[in-house]
């Protein structure tokens, strides 16, 4: 695992995500719960993105738990176990993010472009849910870079 590579920021949300994953009575750290945490924390430039495209950490909880009810439903009809959340490919994503930015560490904002490029992940489905477009978000990370 990179945690070596996160910042301040990107080492408090990877944090929250234990906890936030310990609310749920969950052993394991899904991609749901670092999108919750980037929100909790609030700190860094993901959740300055995320605001600026009206998505709370109220509003994506009700969407995660939302679909993982329909997860469970369809588990039970269609006699499947839901995927796993994928919590190191969104490390090695927001390596990428971090090093395409020309960033030496990962934060926020580079776990958040990891979550929207984790296809198929819980929270990349709420972002996509609520409009956030990884192309959009990219573009709305960069400007506030620049700025």
């Amino acid at each position: 695992m990179p945690f070596q590579h996160l910042n301040a920021d990107g080492k408090a949300v990877v944090k929250l995500a234990n906890e936030i994953a310990y609310e749920f009575g969950l052993e394991y750290v899904g991609t749901e719960h670092i999108l919750l945490a980037i929100l909790r924390h609030g700190g860094g430039l993901g959740p300055k993105v995320l605001k600026k495209f009206k998505i709370s950490e109220a509003r994506a909880r009700t969407a995660i738990e939302k679909l993982q009810q329909r997860d469970k439903e369809d588990t039970w009809v269609f006699g499947r176990l839901p995927g796993s959340p994928h919590f190191r490919n969104v490390m090695a994503l927001a390596i990428d993010e971090a090093t395409q930015l020309e960033s030496k560490e990962i934060g926020s904002e580079h776990l958040l472009l990891a979550l929207l490029r984790e296809k198929g992940s819980l929270a990349q489905r709420v972002l996509s849910k609520s409009g956030l477009t990884l192309s959009g978000c990219r573009e709305e990370i960069v400007r506030q870079l620049s700025a």
